[in-house]
């Protein structure tokens, strides 16, 4: 079994300026999405699950699904606001995403294995990969376990 890698991009950089997951940083135009996504690869993930605000959907299938889809498997999943709970209620003048709990709650129906949760800005080498990856393995089947790699 190979563990799902849920990522969290809904954000907009609003300090940066805009998308900084679609900026380059590397020698050949790489993003910081494209190492982690061979790190994570090489320590052992199988299906990147990416939550993204939906109006920069397609820029991202663009990018990293055409890049990438040959490979690995790729999901997006738009954190939308009207995604919540029937019995929550909010102001419909807000457009501001919720947060890091309303995105992880976006992947639920798409994500029934182990997984990790990483965020778009973070850099965290492939050694960290395995770690996790390792450590999802052995879980896997047991209820209420998780860890954290700091």
């Amino acid at each position: 079994m190979k563990p799902t890698l849920l990522v969290l991009v809904a954000g907009m950089g609003s300090r940066y300026g805009g998308l900084k997951q679609l900026d380059a940083i590397g020698p050949g135009n790489e993003t910081i999405m494209d190492y982690f996504i061979f790190d994570a690869k090489r320590g052992g993930f199988g299906r990147k699950v990416f939550i993204i605000r939906g109006y920069f959907q397609e820029d991202f299938r663009l990018v990293f699904a055409d890049r990438f889809g040959h490979d690995i498997t790729i999901d997006f999943v738009s954190q939308e606001l009207n995604k919540v709970p029937h019995w929550f209620s909010y102001s419909p003048e807000r457009t501001k995403p919720w947060g890091t709990a309303h995105a992880l709650m976006m992947g639920r129906y798409l994500i029934n294995e182990p997984f990790t949760v990483i965020n778009t800005d973070d850099f965290y080498g492939e050694d960290t990969f395995h770690v996790l990856a390792d450590f999802l393995r052995e879980i896997e089947g047991k209820s209420h376990e998780c860890g954290m790699v700091g």
